[in-house]
């Protein structure tokens, strides 16, 4: 337990160092994504851009578990 928690505190201290780099990238406005404008109402459903992280995510964790 003492190790993981060590090991998410550095991965969010590491994440939160490269943040301004990580915001530059075009996550959250992927073809796929959905936006809907409206005069009083703005819906944002980011369908790609979850899709993707969780493809990353699932390959990172199944390459390590090998």
């Amino acid at each position: 337990m003492q190790q993981l928690l060590i090991t998410l505190g550095i991965v969010l201290l590491l994440l939160g160092m490269i943040w301004p780099w990580l915001s530059q990238l075009p996550l959250g406005r992927l073809p796929g994504d959905i936006h809907i404008e409206r005069e009083n109402f703005s819906f944002h459903f980011p369908l790609m851009t979850g899709l993707l992280i969780s493809i990353v995510l699932s390959l990172i964790l199944w390459w390590t578990r090998k």
